[in-house]
């Protein structure tokens, strides 16, 4: 008889479906889903295969209630995708300025990932973003 290993949390389908799950509530703002699952859990710092984290999607895609529950409950401002983006970048470049402000607010940093939020606000021509920017 051959002995059976468990599978490993990270492999195991019903770990991974949940974890898609919750990636796609911070997707699409299910602010009060998310948190309950983080509540019960769910790390808030959690990525994805691409190391994009729950409030990177949830700033990203314009959410700011979802926002808002992920730094509640800890999550970091700052923590950088695969590639090197931070949350506050992402949302620069999706034209969120109300993320942005609740996001630096919270501590992230401006100059912090590549291409940084400063530098993608200058690509963008946003004088304002630079200037608040500054301000930090």
């Amino acid at each position: 008889m051959t002995e059976q290993t468990p599978t490993e949390p990270a492999h195991d389908p019903e770990v991974l479906q949940l974890a898609a799950k919750v990636f796609d509530l911070a997707r699409h703002g299910d602010t009060d889903t998310l948190a309950a699952y983080v509540d019960a859990g769910v790390p808030v710092n959690l990525t994805n295969d691409r190391g994009d984290s729950l409030i990177m999607l949830a700033a990203y895609h314009g959410h700011l209630d979802a926002v808002l529950a992920l730094l509640q409950r800890g999550a970091d401002a700052d923590r950088t995708n695969d590639r090197g983006q931070t949350p506050l970048a992402g949302a620069v470049f999706k034209g969120e300025d109300e993320i942005v402000r609740t996001l630096l607010a919270h501590g992230a940093d401006p100059a912090a990932g590549t291409p940084s939020a400063v530098e993608a606000a200058g690509v963008f021509g946003r004088q304002d973003l630079l200037e608040l920017f500054r301000g930090q």
